[in-house]
């Protein structure tokens, strides 16, 4: 069963194994302790704490979280998702017809949709990477973007990690390849942050989002997006609210437009810094040996896959942090079928795993948590071997 001295910090049901922390996330019992105690606060003096007191608790919180990623607080804001990010980015940017925006056949749907909606609205062109999967390395996804670039590519969205297949991509080699023909880059990190060691500041991408719901463990409806200074006041957030008229001292327009998107919850915000100081002190390593046990974790559990399964690792060890995409043995299966086994490997044998097509192929992803075990990855092993 899932590791139990770790499981005790999450309000996961100990009878399932839940190997898809790479979707959602789970925030640990503490930091939902923290976001009740916020939201206690608000309810007994609603405008004090919504009126006079919530800058101070954002920015707090953005400091904090600048820290974190290495980045400037000025040009950070908190957003809800990452697709919120996309949305507001790529719709506040100025077209022209025929413009050509780059992403790759690995992007997530939510995302590549807001450009598909965007492309029709404007008449632009989607140059779309394909870069393979199984591949050999790094070499090969970079090979795949400078493939696509055209003298017409405004603007490449690229993701760190990507969502179906795991694959931690090279970004700050695509950033400066992309620099170097004049596109700019728009990093889609919805599952990087507390996955991997960041830095924005040297990163350099003009634009760069990410989720803190999933491995920072945060809550739900916490992310951010961060701007390159030069390009910070040409983007709106999806609700243009009081921010657009009221400028607030000590504050810039960025963050004055995307602080009050109206009346709404933003414990979730409010409780990042209690979710990095809680999954920064599970180990005594703090951040850095919590990254190295997940991928220790993984590691060992794609090698005992791949082996007892009989799979080939579809990419090299070191292109991955906290998730493993795997080719499901058997037959072909179609969409129906996939949905039918991915059901009954929760309902029957109560394992929490996504299964997915990619590039006319099944596989399954898996997630390593701290609360995870080999064990879990065993049961997974059987289970599969029972329906394929």
């Amino acid at each position: 069963m899932p590791d139990p001295k770790f499981l005790a910090h999450w309000q996961l049901d100990p009878g399932v194994r839940y190997l898809n922390h790479g979707s959602f996330g789970a925030t640990p019992r503490p930091v939902l302790a923290k976001q009740a105690s916020l939201r206690d606060e608000m309810e007994r003096e609603p405008v004090q704490f919504l009126w006079r007191r919530l800058p101070e608790h954002i920015e707090e919180s953005r400091r904090r979280l600048a820290d974190f990623l290495k980045a400037n607080p000025e040009d950070l804001v908190f957003v809800t998702n990452a697709t919120s990010a996309v949305n507001a980015v790529i719709r506040s940017r100025s077209w022209k017809p025929n413009d050509e925006i780059l992403t790759t056949d690995h992007t997530y749907n939510a995302c590549r949709n807001v450009l598909d909606h965007v492309a029709q609205e404007h008449g632009l062109v989607i140059r779309v990477a394909k870069i393979p999967f199984p591949l050999t390395g790094s070499a090969d996804v970079l090979e795949a973007i400078n493939r696509v670039i055209s003298h017409r590519t405004r603007l490449a969205l690229i993701d760190h990690v990507t969502s179906p297949t795991a694959l931690i991509l090279p970004i700050h080699e695509m950033v400066e390849m992309l620099r170097s023909r004049g596109v700019e880059s728009f990093v889609d990190g919805a599952h990087a942050p507390g996955m991997i060691d960041l830095n924005l500041e040297t990163l350099g991408a003009t634009y760069y989002t990410g989720n803190l719901h999933k491995w920072v463990c945060a809550p739900k409806g916490a992310a951010f997006l961060h701007v390159h200074s030069d390009s910070r006041d040409d983007v709106l957030p999806n609700v243009i609210s009081h921010g657009l008229n009221r400028a607030r001292e000590g504050f810039n327009r960025f963050q004055d437009l995307f602080d009050w998107p109206g009346t709404f919850d933003p414990t979730a915000w409010l409780s990042v810094q209690s979710a990095i100081e809680f999954m920064g002190q599970l180990l005594p390593g703090g951040w850095q040996e919590l990254r190295e046990h997940q991928h220790g974790l993984l590691m060992k559990a794609r090698e005992m896959l791949c082996d007892e399964l009989g799979i080939t690792p579809p990419c090299p060890p070191e292109m991955l942090g906290s998730m493993a995409t795997l080719s499901l043995p058997g037959p072909s299966r179609t969409a129906t079928a996939l949905e039918t086994l991915q059901r009954a490997l929760f309902e029957d044998d109560r394992i929490e795993v996504p299964l997915l097509e990619h590039s006319g192929q099944c596989w399954f992803r898996i997630s390593a948590q701290v609360y995870n075990s080999l064990d879990d990855y065993r049961a997974l092993r059987q289970a599969i071997q029972r329906h394929s």
